[in-house]
């Protein structure tokens, strides 16, 4: 094992906000009324904590009143409130954001959070989280650069409080014998000075997917300690282990599949006459056949598994009446086990993540500051055997499951018994000039990267404004082969280099509510593998192009905020450019021009006062190669199809999976809707009564790089309705996809199995929450 002793000798970081003096009120978070996002700040991103008028930059706060209103118990949620934040499926399970059609990271507390392997990573868990940003574009200066740079989501984790003691019980039963509960409690433990709190989540969820299953445990302790006005420390700690299913959907997306859940039967068939799935197989079709929109690649033998362990911690020392002095730290720690039948392993046997910064923030107009951030990875894959398209669903489960051939097998490593991994390099054993293993993700590597950083505001004149902001990170990386062939060095490499980030923003105050502003960002940005690892190529060399990812976001803006009313206003124009990281470990330069708007608007003033809640949001975008090459798994998915059955599809033979690679070219970004629009609403009836919903809209759009298929328009309702017994007791029901939709999403973002796989909705369901205060 690692040894981390060091950690200790680093000092503890905690929660900044505002002086006590200088707090800026939230309306409604402490009389239980709902906080639209332009009355909730976001706190660490930009400055000390800032509201949504005042940020350079098009961004949505979903604060903790809206997370239950709007039942947001996942990323995909926050698309209900935020403009282009679609995303697609990441196998039933979303662990990252994704933003003007690109992932985006995932920060918590303002520190950049362990998320495991792109969209393929672990689920989480809000039971600690209070609050959710989520604000487009690169992350800003302070926050450092990073993989992923559509935009970002930032958790607000849950604090303790120096006021009041109280608990909150929370118990939720939904279809398909889905149950959750939660305990919520903060002690004070000397009134104004220190406070405790903890939240306990338990999980236990079966499907209306066959063989899916989600099961967990969440477990958060939270302390402050304010032992003067100057001096505030916010320190939590959080265990999460998690039992859930992958799951890829459905595969053979043809347009009737999408249009009218039919789908081609026959097992795929290899060239060499095995019917176990393989690349190259081609089907003949034997049927089209109405499919159940629950039988889904699922396997009840697979195994994922994972636990965490995160720690944030925030000290913030007021030195005077205008400099403040925070320092932040996060540790996490992640193991995953994740070994599924149709041939694809992601284990994760230890990923260490530590981070440090230190922000020194004078005048409210300038900041500075220096980080520091370790990322060790010890992690073995093998997803090079994977083949879906082959697989016939309405056959046994045994057509599934892809046992290893032993020619596969010599090109593997065996880890354990009976499990096989890729090698962490390339070899060529036999001397022909060939390598002769398969390669993956496998890694054994640790980053560090070292940060320096400055943000200035510089006043024109009373109305107009400036910030420049610059930051240089120096990367030092080692990586090595975990796991060589016998008898044969490993592969190992070291590299260093600098990234650079560098943002100017202006704004203009054209009234003290409406505000005109310019941004502009560029940046350099990492590609990584599983757990933020850095892989070998097959030369037994860390690639440089890992650290060559240029980004760029220009955005024009104008945000209104009247001060004698409840409402908000903004609306937005991007140009953005960016690379988008291949299965293969390849890039794709991705550019995305648009549009965004939203509105939030409340005519209530007080907790259960009788009125109603909107909050709306449109955008448009066009997402497309910029003169670049692009990937997928499968040309079309004709080529998993003979052309012995032309009444039921036109196959062309090729067989599938065939990775393919297009020319350079501008083609639209697959498995993304140009235009996206929703919104969500409450109504406080009577102090007792009240109800709501959301309803969210996506235009047709090409579900395959060749625009082969088209998932069609799409709308999904939601509707609840909350029956308060007393100021202790409340129940509420909520009823998800009122309209029985039969909607569809692609399963992974970028688009590599665009042509194999397409994630099928859940159809109507309801769900009892029982709320008890005491």
């Amino acid at each position: 094992m690692k040894k981390w002793w060091w950690l200790g000798f680093l000092p503890l970081t905690a929660v900044a906000q505002e002086k006590p003096m200088e707090v800026i009120e939230v309306i409604g978070r402490d009389d239980g009324s709902v906080v639209l996002p332009s009355e909730e700040t976001t706190e660490g991103l930009f400055g000390l904590a800032e509201s949504l008028q005042e940020i350079p930059r098009a961004a949505t706060a979903i604060s903790e009143s809206l997370m239950e209103e709007a039942a947001i118990n996942d990323l995909h949620d926050i698309a209900r409130f935020a403009p282009n934040s679609f995303a697609a499926a990441g196998f039933g399970n979303p662990s990252l954001p994704t933003i003007r059609g690109q992932l985006g990271e995932l920060f918590e507390a303002g520190m950049r959070r362990q998320a495991g392997n792109n969209g393929l990573g672990i689920p989480m868990s809000f039971n600690a989280i209070e609050g959710i940003a989520v604000v487009k574009g690169a992350p800003p200066v302070m926050l450092g650069t990073t993989q992923r740079v559509g935009g970002f989501v930032n958790l607000q984790p849950k604090t303790a409080r120096l006021t009041e003691s109280d608990s909150t019980l929370k118990a939720q039963l939904g279809e398909w014998e889905q149950y959750r509960l939660q305990l919520d409690h903060n002690w004070v433990l000397k009134e104004g000075e220190q406070g405790l709190r903890v939240s306990a989540e338990y999980v236990d969820e079966d499907s209306f997917y066959d063989f899916h299953q989600h099961s967990s445990n969440d477990l958060l302790l939270a302390y402050k300690f304010a032992p003067n006005d100057d001096t505030l420390l916010d320190i939590s700690l959080e265990y999460y282990d998690v039992d859930w299913t992958d799951n890829a959907g459905i595969n053979r997306p043809t347009q009737n599949l999408i249009d009218h859940n039919l789908y081609i039967s026959g097992q795929g068939v290899q060239p060499n006459g095995s019917r176990v799935p393989g690349a190259g197989a081609v089907v003949s079709p034997t049927g089209e056949v109405r499919i159940d929109r629950s039988t889904t690649l699922t396997d009840p033998l697979d195994t994922n598994t994972a636990e965490t362990t995160l720690l944030h911690a925030k000290l913030q020392h007021w030195l005077n009446d205008d400099m403040v002095l925070v320092n932040r730290t996060y540790y996490q720690y992640l193991t995953r086990e994740g070994i599924n039948q149709n041939s694809f392993v992601e284990i994760i046997d230890g990923a260490h993540t530590f981070e440090n910064r230190t922000e020194l923030h004078i005048n409210k107009k300038t900041v500075v500051g220096v980080n520091l951030r370790i990322n060790d990875v010890l992690g073995y894959s093998q997803f090079s055997t994977e083949a879906d398209n082959p697989i016939d669903l309405t056959g046994p489960l045994s057509n599934r499951r892809i046992p290893l051939t032993n020619e596969q097998k010599a090109r593997l490593i065996e880890l354990r018994p009976a499990l096989w991994v890729s090698p962490g390099s390339q070899y060529d054993i036999d001397g022909d000039g060939a390598g002769d293993f398969i390669t993956s993700d496998t890694t054994d590597s640790k980053s560090y990267q070292w940060g320096i950083f400055a943000q200035h505001e510089l006043d024109i004149t009373d109305k107009w404004r400036v910030t420049g902001g610059v930051r240089a990170d120096y990367y030092d990386v080692d990586a090595k082969d975990p796991i060589p062939p016998q008898g044969v060095e490993a592969a190992s490499d070291t590299y260093s280099d600098w990234l650079t980030a560098m943002s100017l923003s202006t704004q203009y105050n054209w009234t003290p509510d409406l505000t005109f502003y310019a941004t502009a960002y560029e940046s350099d940005s990492t590609s990584n593998a599983m757990a933020g690892g850095t892989v070998l190529n097959a030369a037994g060399e860390i690639d440089s192009q890992n650290f060559a990812t240029e980004n760029s976001l220009y955005e024009l803006g104008v945000k209104y905020a009247p001060s004698d009313a409840r409402w908000y206003a903004d609306a937005v124009v991007f140009d953005q450019k960016r690379s988008l990281r291949n299965r293969d470990g390849s890039n794709s330069g991705i550019r995305t021009e648009g549009f965004e708007t939203q509105w939030h608007f409340s005519s209530a003033t007080g907790a259960h006062e009788t009125g109603y809640w909107l909050t709306l949001a449109a955008s448009y975008i066009d997402a497309h190669y910029d003169n670049s090459t692009a990937s997928q798994g499968t040309g079309q998915v004709a080529d998993a199809f003979d052309d012995s059955r032309p009444d039921i599809i036109e196959g062309t033979g090729v067989g599938s999976p065939n990775f393919t690679a297009f020319p350079a070219s501008n083609q639209q970004l697959q498995g993304i809707p140009e235009v996206q629009a929703s919104a969500v609403a409450g109504w406080q009836i009577t102090p007792e009564w009240s109800v709501g919903g959301d309803l969210s809209y996506t235009k047709h759009y090409p579900l395959d790089y060749l625009q082969t298929v088209f998932i069609r328009d799409q709308h999904t309702l939601n509707l609840n309705a909350r029956y308060r017994f007393n100021e202790q007791l409340s129940a509420r029901i909520d009823v998800f996809n009122v309209t029985d939709q039969d909607n569809w999403s692609p399963v992974f973002e970028g688009g590599y199995f665009g042509a194999t796989l397409a994630f099928p909705s859940q159809p109507r369901h309801a769900r009892l929450s029982v709320d008890y205060k005491f």
